[in-house]
């Protein structure tokens, strides 16, 4: 089914989107896909990520990742936008990317509130860039308004595509047709500061493998070490936040969140509930550091940092942790568990696309090429002390060097990526209903009706 784009319908569904962590020619409908992703899990038949051991002693070389490149180098000007959240990492990659090619790259960088406008004002007018990224859990409405250019061909090409993250490809695949890749690989980990594990009495190097032990944890730290330091912190104002770091211990239990389809809310299983009476508890006992009720997502990892946090879930990145505060040593990783088995992650972060207003999609292949290649993922990503997009250089040279390094790396085959086409309305926007569950739950210590009535307005919203 291929009926003409609705520019006005794109807009208004954009602005409704914002707030967040294909063919110019052809889309299907709005509506949810009839046959909707299946599963969002990074496959377990992806190429196995070699040991520690196994991992080469020399970094690729630039004549090698010229191999691996496609498309044409030739000179040609492209444009990209990115959001503000991801510029970091943006800015690195079309750094190396234009100082080793003839074709450059002029970067946009868009505030990160603004970004889903800005994308859906230029699109009826044709004014996209060449390449724009895009926060992978809004790439289903994207693709399915035919913002981008059919790559499936170029995709499927690719010589390493079966190690690359799939959780990526499958949310930016739409009517069965591939239209974006992993850029920016985010993942949330439980991280804690070993240093006030000490103080604690806790011992620093037995991490917490449940919600349970997690709890425990962050209350013996509010409780024996006290003054400004606290347990844990969570963004009690942000759905994404919370997207991003709870659901994964309902999927360590094997509890979904959703239908494949994304239209139906699970959020009031049995597991759910017992993590915001879990979270609700701390809170009534002072271990959860106190602007967490009005943290809207801005700063909700700038305490970690600080040495003010015994233990949180964090996004999977090393960059800018280590402080006057807290050292790098002092830094423990952890994947995210279940309530009592299990471990998981949000394999979140940006894919990236070709516009469908691109006229140069062939340079524009060249810097996704590359991109993904050997040299750019070990070299500019890894070496950043980033997530790589491919489980074949999980083991690098330089996350091996780091046992929390390869920890990121390894875990985003046990992760998952949400589907759900009225994803932004429905859990990142600052009025969402999951934003009014999770407060009530947690602050309001909502009773079990009270949280299946706000469950159902969940599922209300998620309707195409």
């Amino acid at each position: 089914m291929t009926p003409r784009l609705r520019w006005p319908a794109l807009g208004l569904t954009l602005l409704l989107a914002a707030g967040a962590c294909n063919s110019g020619s052809a889309s299907p409908s709005a509506a949810a896909p009839s046959n909707p992703p299946a599963a969002t899990v990074a496959p377990s038949s992806a190429a196995p990520v070699p040991s520690v051991a196994s991992t080469a002693s020399t970094a690729p070389s630039a004549s090698a990742a010229a191999s691996q490149e496609q498309g044409v180098d030739d000179g040609t000007k492209l444009t990209m936008w990115t959001r503000a959240a991801t510029e970091a990492r943006v800015t690195a990659l079309v750094t190396a990317y234009n100082g080793t090619h003839k074709n450059q790259i002029q970067l946009r960088v868009v505030p990160t509130d603004d970004y889903q406008t800005v994308v859906g004002a230029a699109a009826p007018n044709s004014q996209l860039p060449d390449l724009f990224s895009a926060d992978v859990v809004f790439m289903p409405n994207w693709t399915s308004q035919g913002l981008f250019t059919d790559l499936t061909d170029r995709i499927n090409g690719l010589s390493y595509i079966s190690s690359v993250s799939q959780a990526h490809i499958v949310a930016s695949t739409w009517d069965n047709k591939k239209y974006g890749l992993p850029f920016i690989i985010d993942l949330s980990v439980w991280m804690y500061n070993k240093a006030l594990f000490t103080k604690a009495g806790l011992d620093p190097e037995k991490a917490p493998t449940t919600l349970k032990e997690f709890a425990a944890d962050a209350l013996a730290i509010r409780q024996k070490v006290g003054g400004d330091v606290y347990g844990t912190l969570f963004g009690g104002q942000c759905g994404g936040c919370n997207v991003f770091t709870w659901w994964p211990t309902s999927w360590a239990e094997g509890q979904p969140i959703m239908n494949p389809a994304g239209t139906e809310s699970l959020l009031n299983s049995a597991t759910m509930k017992e993590l915001y009476s879990t979270y609700a508890d701390l809170w009534a006992k002072d271990a959860i550091f106190p602007n967490s009720n009005q943290e809207a997502g801005p700063t909700w990892t700038a305490s970690f940092p600080k040495g003010l946090i015994g233990i949180q879930p964090m996004p999977a990145s090393l960059q800018s942790l280590a402080t006057a505060d807290l050292k790098d040593s002092d830094i423990g990783v952890t994947a995210i568990g279940g309530l009592t088995k299990g471990t998981s992650t949000f394999v979140g972060g940006d894919s990236i696309g070709v516009s469908k207003d691109s006229k140069h999609v062939d340079a524009a292949w060249n810097f996704l090429s590359w991109m993904l290649g050997d040299y750019a993922q070990v070299e500019v990503v890894a070496k950043g002390g980033n997530v790589v997009a491919r489980s074949d250089l999980a083991a690098n040279k330089y996350s091996s060097a780091d046992p929390r390094l390869v920890l990121f790396n390894t875990i985003a085959g046990k992760g998952e990526t949400p589907f759900a086409l009225k994803f932004g309305q429905t859990f990142n926007d600052p009025q969402a209903p999951w934003v009014k569950l999770l407060r009530a739950a947690v602050f309001d210590k909502a009773d079990s009706a009270t949280i299946d009535t706000l469950n159902k307005d969940i599922t209300t919203s998620l309707q195409p």
